[in-house]
């Protein structure tokens, strides 16, 4: 069958940005395989300077073994093949930056991360430097119609980028791919930022214009391992064997969030991305090559069920919990905040002895208002305190003031609604990673190896 012609528009020849499917077999080849598919490193520019962002997330601790990292950080594997392909076309300048997520005092985290995941191999071996982006400078970017953000320097001033995030999906943006991972190389004032309380500027909005000043780069969906209801290590993780590839971010999310089981006009930051590029969303203008789309798509959940009310997740309410309401959160909840989420549930739960809690409502986030009816109303951070401090509707305001709250100020808040969490699991909260852990512990498709590097 003859490869259809690129389509002209006018006298202009306009070709389809290429995505490659593939399927991972094997070190290194696989990652050629998409690479080579996708033309990726065809404009790589002799003697570049490359920068390439992984999706390390999150890190705690100092033994790695204990962190579920499979489908939330990008594989070691994936990151090792991609620095190989680089050093075989010439490449000796390349970067690993990443700004990950950590505990309030534990500032070593990230290079913990890093060495952990073998990134100094690839510094003794190939010369790779690896930084934790919010110890470099950043540079003020003005991204049009009224925004700016914050970015790395090292980020900016590269000649190319390998942007390399892991297939999963996300509780708030449906789905975490490359265009949300560049939210990783703004500063934190920036990434509080994106999450807006004006409706036409909220997070989808903000991340759509992330790429906006992107240099030539080059986007590598890592689904070796795929999360289901992410980012984090209380989604539910597959093992997948999928690698997309393409020079073309967009494109490459596109197929992504297919993938994963949603029409890219499912996911707000696509759909304003598209507009803003002046694209059509349906994949019309995408030449997909490799495997076929059809045979790779696998749905994937992108947050935890709750019930009809939407008053509660679903696995509470399972245990019969009665007298609570914990609504999902909304856009506005920024990363400090939204990682308690992991923690509440779990403490709640705990918590429960059967006898219903008096009307207790929890408010996250910058704009949740408290419902009619409920005695005592939990405020879970400064935003939400500042936007109801003076509610006339709440009966009982118990406010956990912070940025984010300390684990003493919302023990000490549950405790006075009446719901007797323990301390230990948010005082010791690095060891929840230990809990997920073990739905995975002796099942031989979740490989350690793959954040190793020898």
């Amino acid at each position: 069958m003859k490869e259809k012609k690129p389509e002209k528009k006018g006298t202009e020849i306009v070709r389809k940005p290429i995505v490659a499917i593939v399927s991972y077999e094997k070190p290194l080849s696989s990652v050629r395989k998409a690479v080579d598919l996708a033309h990726g490193l065809d404009n790589l520019p002799r003697r570049a300077r490359v920068f390439i962002k992984p999706n390390v997330v999150f890190w705690r601790g100092v033994y790695p073994g204990v962190l579920p990292k499979w489908g939330v950080i990008t594989t070691s594997r994936v990151v090792e093949d991609v620095v190989v392909l680089l050093n075989e076309r010439g490449v000796n300048e390349i970067i690993i930056g990443e700004g990950p997520v950590f505990y309030p005092k534990d500032e070593e985290a990230p290079t913990r991360a890093f060495e952990s995941l073998g990134y100094d191999v690839l510094k003794k071996r190939y010369g790779v430097q690896y930084i934790d982006v919010f110890q470099r400078p950043f540079e003020t970017v003005d991204l049009g119609e009224g925004v700016t953000l914050n970015f790395n320097n090292d980020f900016l001033s590269s000649d190319f980028v390998v942007n390399i995030p892991v297939l999963k999906t996300h509780a708030q943006t449906v789905v975490s791919l490359g265009i949300k991972n560049l939210k990783g190389m703004i500063d934190m004032q920036s990434r509080k930022k994106c999450h807006s309380v004006n409706p036409e500027k909220n997070l989808n909005y903000m991340i759509a214009k992330l790429p906006d000043r992107l240099p030539p780069s080059l986007t590598i969906l890592d689904g070796i391992y795929t999360n289901e209801g992410g980012p984090g290590f209380d989604g539910r993780i597959r093992r997948s064997n999928i690698l997309v590839a393409s020079p073309d971010l967009l494109s490459a999310d596109m197929v992504g969030a297919k993938i994963l089981g949603y029409d890219p006009a499912e996911v707000p930051h696509l759909l304003y991305a598209a507009k803003h590029q002046d694209r059509p969303i349906d994949l019309s203008d995408v030449k997909v090559v490799g495997r076929k789309l059809e045979d790779v798509v696998c749905p994937h959940k992108y947050v935890a069920p709750y019930n009809e009310e939407g008053t509660l997740p679903k696995e509470l309410e399972k245990r019969g919990i009665k007298g609570l309401s914990y609504r999902q959160c909304d856009l506005t909840l920024c990363t400090s905040c939204f990682g308690l989420n992991m923690i509440i549930p779990t403490a709640i739960a705990r918590a429960w002895k059967g006898a219903p809690w008096n009307e207790v409502e929890i408010l996250t986030g910058k704009v949740m208002l408290p419902s009619a009816g409920k005695k005592k109303t939990i405020l879970i951070g400064k935003c939400i305190y500042q936007a109801n401090r003076d509610n006339p509707d709440i009966q009982e305001m118990i406010a956990v003031k912070g940025c984010p709250p300390s684990a003493k100020a919302i023990v000490k808040a549950f405790h006075q609604a009446g719901i007797e969490v323990t301390a230990e699991i948010f005082e010791q909260r690095e060891s929840l990673p230990d809990l997920f852990m073990k739905r995975y512990r002796n099942k031989s498709e979740f490989e350690e190896s793959h954040f190793v590097i020898e």
